[in-house]
């Protein structure tokens, strides 16, 4: 074998790799365990302990914090985890309008119309189906003519024709949507969420976010959906706020003296004396916990909040600037009820308002405050975001980023006044506040009166900060409203349920693989079992290190690589125990098994990898899950299965060691068969035409397939009660509430648990919607007079629903092209490539059959959505895996017979001899995988038992269609060269 060093390295190298990346899982498991060990069931407590450790090194050898180990831990879906998932759509609708300065012109609305309609129906780009019907209900009007003005006539001018228009408003709709993206980060930020997840979905105006642990809907609808407030204040100096603080400590001093105060662990927050002098001074490390604990009873707001100071040549100075504090992350809300306390509210003057700095400071954890002056009776802001014309991010003349902020001719004036009173005093420049949603962006000093309107902002900025800025400061020029189109919430007991059923199915799995080949394949199943550990252990690895979020669906996609991987060495396996049958020594046979075994491999392995992609790339959610781990671990079981196996075996040859490939029961199993595939193919296409003439019956009997909410739009909830209660009788409760739209109530897995989904309001695009459905709902459960939990629920807008229809679609058209391109490509024969491709639609077709023909008859839900066509993909790359080994067979048969093509019964014998030459191959990976999917199907869980069993008959379907139908048709297809 060459290359023996090179396959080494790499291996230790990405063990290494591994073991670092999952050594973070262990060390934040170890934090975690001593929070709960310390908060003895407190959740609050435990919290606080996780708060407290975030910026202590936990990792002695490099010295990483808390937070940073636990960035680095593998990260668990919600469907494991509990919290929400929320699909927001920014209205580029609303937009369009508001940059037309939202006319009254009934051609310019109905084109608007026109283009939400054909977007609601699949379209894309909203932009260019706007402008395209516009110009065919007004084909002699200008657009400029309604977006052009005084404001944008450095971007648009009055002489633009329709495609500058179309541009211009292509690039504004991208900057809503970047504005739009930063807001809400923001304010999830603001929220708390721990490791929250935001992405901008790319081709579309929708953005996912991702909320672990976070179960209040109602606040987190009014939180994203909430319109943004830009706000220009102006702000005190810290000399000019120290004294208020310092009255405001002693205040609290004397009214908590009798109550035990907490220490605070955060070093900068740790300055706790009143007096100017004592500001500047650190933590002494070698204080007693005692004297902390007395000095945080004394200064109970100087405990948790330090005072920017300076060392001047008198001693500590307070340090100029807007900032009048400095607050660890985990302190903010005991500041914040200190300062909301009854006792202190009358200290502060009504022109105080305190704001907290958007993020915290670079590279910790700590948080900047300012005192806003709040100068108008009305409480307004000195000026609004209505007078930001645009932003921009630039650089100085030093190259440096910064932000240029244009304003309109009001704003500038009103501008002007403001700058020229904070720069008034030479001595003593003042600070402009730019707030967003009451947080603090950035509090630039204005050096010089601005009389034009045109502003420098300039700072520490790196590129992002000035992009980010100058998003911000347009976010209040022209709003797009941001809806939730949908969401998907998990209850953390049903997360709960999720991981114990995922490890539970995943556990057994692997067993049930390791014990067939150990049993079947004897030695050589031991190393078959030992590279299966090595890929377990690399997968995991390599899904930590890329930051990959583990799903339940993702779960399944490892125990189903753990399945097929075993398909490489059974290959391989089979092979050499053919060469051992021709009386060559184990060492020849070995590398003759793995020389004529690795085409298949190859070709199998590649057509499940470009499906895998395929899957990535059209999926959403849990489908891109499981096609991140199923790319990972065949990419993984191809060095494990074919390069480490093999240095396993030549380690074993080097020692002489004995090694067998199966015992007496299974050594001869599937010889001497001489089955007639070719023979018997009209029975098979007459079985399968049956199949699908049935399936199609009963396709118009029950009207059509059963399409989930992912696919027609809608919401489910899935409501756990304290006893088995009767869906007909739950259905009869609900019904008068939902009206005409009545619901569909099933069991979930147990009697306690129903499935209940409706369509009620979907259409509604007002954010009380939600609620309103909730309510209806709740009301018709009281009914019942049975105590429920509302564990987990799932909305899908009808825009997102019809797009995943088309993706659907594209995914399973795309999938054949693909595959047809492949075998044409690899076998050089068009027939070949016809066959399979007419194989994988006859499996698409025999799966929807029995699906429509199983409809209503097994104690589970068998709708068409997401996951359902990821099984769809996944049965088709089975069909492909299983075909390409048989026409690999059929290329090596030929290439012995010396012969380009053959004809007749030579023909028929040859294909005859490739198919019964793979069946122990195909049946045993058939068997193999099956009994995989088998026990995910049992014990996987509820969630994911209608895609299992979409595979399990796939499975069976593709075995089949690879024997019977795929190689028979490249027969017929093949009569005439």
């Amino acid at each position: 074998m060459q290359g023996k060093g090179f396959i080494k390295f790499m291996a230790i190298l990405l063990g290494i790799v591994c073991v670092y990346s999952l050594s973070f899982n262990l060390v934040s498991s170890n934090v975690e365990k001593n929070a709960k060990a310390y908060a003895k069931g407190d959740p609050e407590k435990e919290k606080a302990y996780l708060d407290s450790m975030s910026t202590v090194p936990v990792y002695p050898i490099f010295g990483f914090d808390y937070e940073f180990c636990k960035s680095k831990s593998i990260n668990l879906g919600l469907d494991l985890k509990g919290g929400m998932n929320v699909t927001m759509e920014i209205s580029l609708a609303e937009l369009v309008k508001s940059l037309a300065g939202n006319p009254d012109d009934a051609n310019f609305n109905q084109a608007v119309a026109n283009a939400q309609t054909e977007l609601n129906a699949g379209g894309k780009d909203f932009i260019n189906l706007f402008v395209n019907n516009f110009e065919k209900l007004n084909p002699n009007v200008k657009l400029a003519d309604y977006f052009a003005n005084q404001d944008n006539a450095q971007q648009l001018k009055s002489t633009a024709s329709n495609s500058e228009v179309r541009t211009y408003l292509s690039k504004e709709a991208t900057s809503a949507i970047d504005r739009s993206f930063i807001i809400i980060r923001s304010r999830i930020d603001g929220f708390g969420v721990v490791s929250p997840n935001m992405q901008k979905q790319e081709g579309t105006n929708r953005i996912l976010i991702e909320m672990p642990g976070v179960q209040d809907k109602e606040r987190i609808h009014k939180l994203l959906q909430g319109s943004a407030e830009l706000q220009f204040w102006q702000v005190y100096q810290n000399e000019e706020v120290y004294s208020l603080l310092e009255n405001i400590n002693k205040t609290l001093a004397s009214t908590l003296k009798d109550t035990t105060a907490t220490a605070a662990t955060d070093t900068t927050a740790a300055n706790a004396g009143s007096k100017l002098a004592g500001l500047g001074k650190k933590a002494n490390n070698a204080d007693s916990a005692a004297k902390t604990l007395e000095a945080a009873k004394n200064n109970p707001l100087f405990s948790v909040l330090s005072i920017p100071t300076y060392q001047g040549q008198n001693g500590p100075a307070l340090r100029p600037g807007p900032v009048v504090g400095w607050v660890a992350q985990k302190d903010t809300a005991k500041v914040n009820s200190y300062l909301k306390r009854a006792e202190i509210a009358p200290i502060i003057p009504s022109t105080f308002k305190f704001m907290w700095s958007v993020k915290p400071m670079e590279g910790s954890k700590v948080f900047e405050l300012y005192a806003i002056k709040d100068v108008d009776a009305n409480g307004a802001p000195d000026l609004g975001g209505e007078a930001i014309s645009d932003a921009r991010h630039d650089y100085d003349q030093k190259g440096k980023p910064e932000v240029t902020m244009y304003m309109t001719g009001e704003g500038a004036a009103k501008w002007k006044k403001i700058t020229a009173e904070a720069s008034a005093d030479a001595n003593n420049k003042k600070a402009i506040a730019i707030v967003l949603d009451n947080n603090v962006y950035s509090a630039p000093t204005v050096q010089n009166e601005i009389p034009n309107g045109i502003s420098s902002i300039t700072g520490s900025f790196t590129v992002n900060d000035t992009q980010d800025l100058a998003n911000i400061l347009k976010a209040g020029k022209l709003p797009a409203p941001a809806r939730i189109v949908g969401e998907f919430v998990v209850g953390p007991s049903l997360g709960q349920a999720a991981i114990d059923n995922g490890l539970l199915s995943f556990c057994l799995a692997f067993v049930v693989i390791l014990v067939f080949m150990a049993l079947y394949y004897n030695k050589a199943g031991w190393v078959a079992n030992l590279a299966l550990v090595i890929n377990l252990f690399f997968i995991m690895g390599i899904l930590v290190s890329l930051g990959a979020v583990l799903t339940l669906p993702g779960i399944a996609g490892i125990i189903l690589v753990i399945g097929l991987s075993v398909d490489a060495n059974i290959l391989i396996f089979e092979r050499v125990r053919e060469e051992l049958l021709h009386g060559k020594s184990t060492a020849l046979s070995i590398r003759e098994g793995f020389k004529h075994a690795m085409p298949s491999i190859i070709d199998s392995n590649v057509t499940i990898l470009i499906l895998g992609i395929i899957l990535y790339i059209f999926g959403s959610g849990p489908v891109q899950g499981f096609a991140t781990t199923l790319c990972i671990g065949i990419l993984s079981s191809l060095f494990c299965a074919v390069l480490i196996s093999r240095l396993v075996f030549e380690s074993m040859l080097n020692k002489n060691a004995n090694i067998t490939f199966g015992n007496k029961a299974t050594l001869h199993a599937f010889r001497d068969i001489a089955f007639d595939f070719v023979g018997r193919r009209k029975i098979y296409y007459l079985i399968s035409t049956v199949i699908i003439v049935a399936g199609t019956i009963f396709y118009f009997k029950n009207g059509g397939l059963r399409l989930g909410i992912d696919f027609k739009g809608g919401r489910y909830y899935i409501v756990h009660f304290d006893k088995s209660v009767d869906t007909e009788t739950v259905k009869e409760h609900l019904t008068p509430v939902f009206g005409d739209e009545a619901p569909e109530v099933k069991t979930a897995g147990n009697d306690n648990e129903l499935k209940i989904t409706t369509t009620y309001h979907i259409a509604d695009v007002a954010t009380s919607a939600d609620k309103v459905v909730e309510d209806a709902l709740r009301a018709g459960l009281n009914k019942t007079g049975v105590p429920y939990t509302i564990e987990s629920n799932q909305k899908v807008g009808p825009i997102i629903a019809s797009d995943l229809v088309y993706s659907a679609y594209g995914a399973i058209l795309f999938s054949c092209l693909v595959m047809f391109i492949y075998i044409i490509v690899r076998f050089k024969k068009l027939n070949y490539g016809l066959g399979a491709v007419i194989a994988l639609f006859h499996d698409v077709l025999l799966v929807l059959s029995f699906y429509t023909i199983l409809d209503g008859v097994l104690p589970f839900s068998l709708e068409i959505g997401q996951d359902f066509i990821a099984a769809i993909l996944t049965v088709m790359s089975y069909t492909m895996t299983e075909t390409v080994v048989v026409f690999d067979r059929i290329r090596e048969k030929l290439a012995e017979t010396g012969k380009d093509d053959i004809h007749g019964e030579e023909r028929n014998q040859t294909i005859n001899f490739a198919l019964n030459s793979t069946l122990s191959r195909t049946i045993l990976t058939s068997l193999t995988v099956f009994f995989v999917l088998l026990v995910i199907f049992i014990f996987g869980g509820e969630s994911i038992r209608g895609f299992i069993f979409a595979l399990l008959i796939g499975r069976v379907i593709g075995t089949y269609s690879s024997l019977c139908i795929s190689t028979p048709i490249v027969v017929d297809l093949g009569r005439n060269k």
